[in-house]
């Protein structure tokens, strides 16, 4: 993939997660939560150009910043979302105000750490970005599904258990 078409991807991505964030949507737990964050993941590893091959030291030390900001804005990003379960049982899910300003807060620091790397002559590709956001996409997914599970114990392990009627 070249340059632009990954930022057309990661853009359409980001639109995408930012849409479905700020609906009310039921949390389901037969949908591979993981699937998106490990495909994005996987493009990013696969193009290659994570790492600055004239500033090798400096190149990692900043990629593994950006993920540790990635882990960090998942965290923010799935704590500020509300949870909430309904009559039948149903967790649902929606960004609040305080997830725009993770959202904010979060492009900030990826752009801080983009600003700090150019002003050291070292540039991270847009694969180091995709991982990133990747890495995001699967802390926050993989929190509301513990949310969830504390929310509702059927939840359990990120897979609906069978109510006790349900059980032969």
């Amino acid at each position: 993939m070249s340059g632009p078409t990954e930022v057309l991807v990661i853009i359409a991505v980001v639109v995408l997660v930012v849409v479905r964030q700020f609906r009310t949507e039921r949390l389901s737990m037969d949908r591979k939560w993981w699937l998106l964050p490990a495909v994005l993941g996987f493009v990013g590893l696969r193009q290659g150009g994570l790492t600055d091959p004239h500033h090798a030291t400096g190149s990692v030390v900043l990629l593994v910043v950006e993920l540790l900001v990635s882990i960090g804005i998942g965290i923010g990003w799935a704590q500020t979302t509300r949870l909430w379960s309904d009559d039948a049982g149903d967790v649902w899910t929606k960004g609040t105000v305080a997830t725009v300003g993770t959202w904010a807060g979060g492009i900030a620091a990826r752009a801080g750490l983009a600003g700090v790397g150019l002003a050291m002559g070292i540039h991270l590709g847009t694969s180091a970005l995709m991982l990133g956001f990747a890495v995001s996409l699967l802390v926050r997914s993989g929190m509301l599904m513990w949310r969830a599970g504390a929310l509702d114990p059927s939840y359990a392990g990120g897979v609906r258990q069978p109510a006790w009627e349900d059980r032969g």
